[in-house]
């Protein structure tokens, strides 16, 4: 892809949690970008001594390797010099060398330049399996899903994003383990936050049409039919960037005849300040993370808004919960003095952190394990027979114009 990519375009290629204000689409095409491998200019490295591969331990089932008495050296691939990804890609090593700052034991970090198009991701991922014991990475959804389809993956490996749309369904090799931000698994975990509260009636999911709005809506509705309710998407139009009037009404006019349960707002937020001034507060109304579009430490900066109060919502602790004890440890990213930070470089910066805590676990041979982690509650298995990453983000609501944790979390 030539030319700067917007941030939010970005983010909706890489998790499809960001663009709170700009209409996401499809994945970018692969950028040119740095050659892939580790050459002295694309390559921060730890010196450690020198340590062989892993190996399984013989009388475990276990496909997390016994560690020899040296240090175990993780190799962490991005695309730090793209175009399109790297200013993601460099987020998420901040994050990364900042968790490893606090637990550098047993551990030596070489961090990989690789490139963004998917072959040459594939080139830099066999070369680091020869000298790294873990790999983290890589960044996008097309070299995840290279990597998987290859023969190549040999040493527990830590994807930083999903597979891509066409490649979704199929089986992931033993040692690949998936931890990339997804709005789909938000949508799953709003609809079990939902249904607990056993609503009496239909459930509507309201969508504009962006590409990571119809991917929310599938999986509220799949995992909604999953407890035996009933759902219905409705679709706004938009014109010029706004959602219609006409469109708008018409919602107001079925409601009000309809009557739902509850609303899902796969929106962006200002779309939801529209909705929000059409339908009023007498329904429950829940949304993902795209609702809260300020980062934690710059909250004091904003204007808050009282019109969504009362709506529900999941984000990371990093972005919701300042007592929570892992955010408490963690330097924030660093920003100009006069700028505001971007809420999804925060998202990401995040991703980073757990990202090493969950690489750290593997390399000191935990196959199952939990992380109270700043992106969530990360419940992980590492096996034989699969690989296993499920996440719980924080429950929140809207209350005086700003996104406050629900203390009680399932």
């Amino acid at each position: 892809m030539h030319g700067m990519m917007k941030i939010g375009v970005l983010c909706a290629a890489l998790c499809g949690l960001c663009a709170p204000t700009q209409a996401n689409t499809t994945a970018p095409d692969e950028a040119p970008s740095a050659p892939p491998g580790a050459s002295s200019e694309n390559v921060m490295t730890y010196p450690v001594k020198s340590v062989s591969a892993l190996e399984k331990s013989a009388d475990s089932s276990s496909l997390v390797p016994a560690l020899p008495p040296s240090n175990v050296r993780v190799a962490l691939l991005l695309p730090l010099h793209s175009e399109a990804l790297g200013q993601a890609a460099n987020a998420i090593r901040a994050g990364f060398l900042a968790a490893y700052a606090f637990e550098k034991s047993g551990i030596a970090v070489d961090v990989i330049d690789t490139g963004d198009n998917a072959e040459e991701v594939l080139t830099s991922y066999t070369g680091a399996l020869t000298d790294h014991d873990v790999i983290v990475g890589p960044l996008s959804r097309s070299a995840v899903s290279a990597i998987s389809q290859s023969d190549a993956v040999r040493k527990p490996t830590i994807a930083l994003n999903g597979l891509d749309q066409s490649n979704s369904d199929m089986p992931l090799p033993k040692q690949l383990l998936l931890m990339g931000l997804s709005v789909e698994d938000e949508a799953r975990q709003i609809a079990l936050w939902a249904g607990a509260n056993k609503p009496e009636g239909k459930a509507w999911i309201i969508v504009a049409g962006s590409p990571w709005q119809r991917r929310a809506a599938k999986a509220f509705a799949q995992k909604w039919m999953h407890l035996s309710r009933e759902s219905e998407i409705v679709e706004l139009n938009t014109s010029t960037g706004y959602l219609s009037a006409a469109s708008l009404a018409q919602l107001k006019t079925k409601m009000q005849s309809e009557k739902p349960a509850l609303m899902f707002l796969a929106l962006d937020v200002d779309q939801i300040r529209e909705t929000r001034m059409i339908i009023g507060k007498e329904i429950a109304l829940y949304a993902t993370s795209q609702l809260n579009t300020v980062a934690l430490a710059d909250r004091t900066m904003y204007e808050p808004m009282p019109e969504l109060n009362g709506i529900r919502l999941v984000d990371l602790p990093w972005q919701i919960q300042p007592d929570h004890t892992a955010v408490m440890i963690y330097p924030h990213l660093e920003v100009a003095a006069d700028q505001k930070r971007n809420v999804d470089m925060e998202r990401l910066y995040a991703l980073g952190i757990d990202a090493f805590r969950v690489a750290r676990e593997i390399a000191m041979h935990n196959s199952t394990f939990e992380i109270d982690g700043v992106t969530g509650k990360l419940a992980v298995r590492f096996s034989a027979t699969a690989t296993h990453l499920e996440r719980i983000e924080q429950q929140a609501i809207y209350r005086d114009g700003v996104a406050i944790p629900v203390v009680k979390m399932p």
